[in-house]
């Protein structure tokens, strides 16, 4: 992360788990989707989606990002470049690491992921943080 290396920011991003991401549509209008999410040893935020909806395709196209962490009015702000992941190994990896986070348990061997993964359509985009803001 770059102002995201913040302790702060960190910690707030490891206490949470769901936010709102917003991506930019093809005729320039925000699209928000809320998402579960897991923060890799990187600091990057993990999201698993589906090839076919509005957060995956605009992403791809357009990989400038910004999510909202919120917490009651206090909230986190994160702008980032999303990367966008379809291919196992690592797909299968990343996406263990959010279902274990939002079921909060032990997450899923890999490699028994890939049969349901291509059967959802599932995917992952990884946000790179550029910039933070908190706002209590």
């Amino acid at each position: 992360m770059t102002d995201a290396d913040d302790p702060t920011a960190g910690a707030f991003l490891r206490d949470h788990v769901w936010a709102v991401l917003a991506t930019g549509r093809r005729d320039g209008s925000p699209q928000q989707s809320m998402v579960g999410y897991v923060l890799d040893d990187e600091g990057r935020i993990v999201i698993s989606a589906k090839s076919y909806t509005a957060k995956w395709h605009n992403a791809v196209r357009l990989p400038a990002v910004s999510l909202t962490v919120p917490d009651g009015r206090a909230h986190l702000v994160v702008y980032g470049t999303a990367e966008a992941i379809a291919d196992d190994p690592l797909r299968a990896e990343l996406t263990a690491l959010v279902f274990g986070r939002l079921t909060d348990s032990d997450p899923p061997d890999p490699s028994t992921l890939t049969e349901l993964l291509d059967a959802q359509q599932r995917t992952v985009l990884r946000i790179t943080p550029t910039r933070t803001i908190f706002h209590e």
